[in-house]
């Protein structure tokens, strides 16, 4: 068993802090918010510290999960991150989605301090994280991603190297891409069958057999037509993803039209008051232009 840092404790870290103590790891927190930390501590029995640096003290692996580029940049660098405080050899496991900018930036700044970058962005929203069933995408030294499998073990359902560094981030602005699309096509479905007066539910569970199924509509058809939007990833999020998504396409040459399009409609959502509805609002969009 290995001596755990864990930086960030939200919907998804909270949890997947708590599986590796579960796993039985020695685990050590830090949050922004003291009092999550303290809670955290007193609910799964692991130990909290008031900055990143004192955090990782004596830490083989140290995982973070937090908000956005910014977020990631302040527990890592600077007098108080945790690459001031983290032995020469350890590993720094990064689960938060980010742009692949600031993973080259701080995957060289890790080099420099003796330490392994592995960015290792996460799908399966709070229920995987609480349930341990998260896919893990993964970019790094081979010799680093190596040695955090075992340990992101203990919250993933599947965990895979991709390639070099940035490949992880790469890969979930795929994950990012694919969603945004599904969830359209399944609010543009329901928002028909509304419209064409049938019932949705004995649609779904028809066409969820055949081609047309996905997780989505398993998941979340049933809470689109019954007006509810509080379950999983909000709008404010995946708006901050699509724009790594765009960014990073502008870059490469990708042409993403359909992502560009969602992105607009989620913001929309945003200025119906839905920044914090989750990503199936869409439907809820629609239903409101009719």
């Amino acid at each position: 068993m290995a001596k755990v840092a864990f930086l960030g404790l939200g919907v998804m870290g909270a949890p997947m802090a708590g599986h590796l103590v579960k796993a039985g790891h020695e685990v050590c927190v830090f949050n922004r918010t003291t009092s999550k930390a303290e809670a955290w501590a007193e609910k799964y029995g692991g130990r909290f510290a008031p900055t990143p640096r004192e955090a990782v003290a004596g830490a083989e692996f140290v995982m973070a999960c937090v908000g956005n580029d910014d977020d990631l940049r302040s527990v890592t660098v600077g007098a108080n991150g945790a690459f001031e405080g983290m032995d020469k050899g350890a590993l720094f496991v990064d689960h938060t989605t980010v742009s692949a900018a600031v993973t080259d930036e701080l995957y060289a700044a890790a080099k420099d301090h003796g330490i392994g970058f592995v960015d290792a962005p996460i799908s399966g929203g709070q229920a995987g994280a609480e349930n341990g069933v998260l896919s893990i995408m993964c970019g790094g030294d081979q010799a680093d991603y190596d040695r955090a499998e075992p340990i992101m073990a203990a919250y993933a359902r599947i965990c895979r190297r991709i390639g070099e560094s940035g490949a992880g981030q790469k890969t979930k602005m795929c994950n990012q891409i694919a969603i945004a699309g599904l969830v359209q096509g399944l609010s543009e479905a329901l928002h028909f069958a509304n419209s064409a007066g049938l019932d949705g539910r004995a649609v779904v569970e028809v066409i969820s057999q055949g081609a047309a199924g996905s997780w989505q509509m398993s998941n979340r058809y049933e809470t689109m037509l019954d007006d509810h939007f509080d379950h999983g990833f909000a709008v404010d999020w995946m708006r901050k993803d699509l724009g790594i998504c765009l960014s990073a396409a502008n870059e490469n040459g990708a042409s993403l039209p359909v992502t560009a399009l969602v992105d607009q409609f989620y913001k929309e959502v945003q200025k119906m008051g839905g920044g914090r509805w989750d990503t199936s609002s869409l439907f809820k969009r629609l239903e409101k232009l009719s």
